[in-house]
């Protein structure tokens, strides 16, 4: 059954039924429930409703069960509900899973941070004012969740990950160095590089510990009165008019607006952005180093190197103390969030051991461990975030095409901008939905 976990309890809970558990710091309004148990979740705070029909000619005399809803506690979703009950109001989020799970798109215990935007510049403004955001979220809740490397952006001169690089430094004036191929090899001889191969160096990059922010972020927003539903899925957001209906199997919750941040769901939750968002499968992978401490997060930046203008692998320091994460940024195929292939195949290794093999310094082939994660990819390979199309009530994020997690508490705090106040004081035509028809 669900659990209402008293204020004054730091702790984790498990489920007997499916073996989960979810770290708290501060919980007071966590309601916990198994995914194969969800009808029996309960919002404390409301008066269950038996069915969606009772509900729909009951809705209108029932108060609103909270101000604003999210769905989706992930990256996005955990840092909007804390936000929006950072700023008084009444938040009440929903996770099919639990937070900091590992079937989406926020998981895989380290990502990357970087100030530098080789994808377009005009990101700098966002996760500049998204490092203090997740300082605030540390000093919160008393976890560290960023450490800073530095970061090395690889390629030929023209490349477009060079080239876009010292775009982007040069328009905001970021501290940097282009390493020549040389200097490369000198200052950072873990990387085997070609002849022409040169590197845009920034102090202003680090790593992030996705699901422990998550975490944290989920914790900090109950503290400060939001609640959360976790375990329950919700099958549908409805404008009904004078409110928002999100509905579950169990009942439907009124709500003053939403936010939806369903990850690889969001085109599920929102049909009209089903047909322009792509589910990708990702895979990343664990290699050892034979020596560790030169691949240590002092000695190792974060890395993105364009091997050839299709073909771009990225990489973070030893962050276990053990192992070098690689993946390979795109090239993976069309997914169903419900049901993804979450084995690791040789098909998927075999490019990256052959990169580990032949451009690290010292890391053996053979790979550690791996894991799927999911992109989901707008046409642009720019975020979603705004008013769903044909619905002022409804503000979804999303979309955000592998390289947004390091922006979840400033696009979080934009989601709240959006559903509290109509408007934001940040840039971010970039990402307005009706760009994508």
């Amino acid at each position: 059954m669900a659990l209402a976990v008293p204020a004054r309890w730091g702790l984790v809970i498990r489920s007997g039924v499916d073996r989960f558990a979810i770290a708290v710091r501060s919980a007071p309004n966590l309601i916990v429930a198994p995914r194969d148990n969800a009808r029996f979740a309960r919002d404390p705070g409301a008066t269950a409703t038996p069915t969606h029909a009772s509900a729909r000619n009951q809705g209108r005399s029932r108060p609103l069960d909270a101000d604003v809803a999210v769905v989706g506690v992930g990256g996005f979703g955990s840092a909007a509900l804390w936000r929006g009950a950072l700023r008084g109001l009444r938040m009440l989020g929903f996770e099919q899973h639990e937070p900091g799970h590992a079937l989406g798109s926020s998981h895989g215990e380290s990502r990357v941070i970087r100030t530098a935007y080789f994808e377009d510049e005009r990101y700098v403004p966002l996760v500049r004012e998204a490092f203090g955001l997740w300082r605030e979220l540390e000093a919160a809740t008393g976890t560290r969740l960023l450490t800073m490397t530095g970061a090395l952006m690889l390629g030929p001169p023209d490349s477009g990950v060079v080239a876009g690089t010292l775009a982007s430094v040069r328009r905001h004036g970021l501290d940097h160095e282009l390493l020549d191929t040389a200097a490369l090899r000198t200052r950072f001889p873990q990387h085997r590089v070609p002849d022409g191969t040169v590197a845009v160096h920034e102090r202003a990059a680090g790593v992030l510990r996705p699901e422990d922010a998550v975490r944290a972020a989920a914790a900090a927003a109950t503290a400060s009165g939001a609640r959360l539903v976790s375990g329950v899925r919700v099958e549908r957001v409805s404008d009904e008019g004078d409110c928002v209906v999100v509905s579950t199997a169990e009942r439907d919750y009124r709500v003053g607006r939403a936010v939806v941040t369903a990850g690889p769901w969001l085109g599920r939750l929102v049909p009209s952005l089903a047909r322009v968002l792509q589910v990708e499968r990702q895979v990343q992978v664990w290699f050892a180093p034979g020596d560790v401490a030169a691949y240590s997060a002092g000695r190792f930046p974060v890395f993105i190197r364009e091997v050839t203008a299709s073909h771009h692998v990225y990489g973070l320091p030893a962050m276990d103390g053990r192992t070098v994460k690689l993946a390979v940024h795109h090239e993976g195929e069309p997914a169903d969030p419900d049901d993804v292939d979450r084995t690791v195949r040789p098909a998927d290794v075999a490019p990256l051991s052959a990169y580990a093999g032949s451009a690290l310094a010292g890391v053996h082939p053979e790979p550690v461990r791996g894991a799927v994660c999911l992109y989901t990819n707008s046409p642009d390979e720019h975020f979603v975030v705004g008013s769903a199309p044909g619905n002022e009530r409804v503000v979804v994020a999303g979309g955000c095409s592998g390289h947004g997690f390091k922006f979840s508490p400033v696009l979080g705090d934009i989601a709240i901008d959006l559903v509290s106040g109509g408007g934001t004081s940040r840039a971010i035509g970039l990402f307005d939905p009706a760009r994508l028809g």
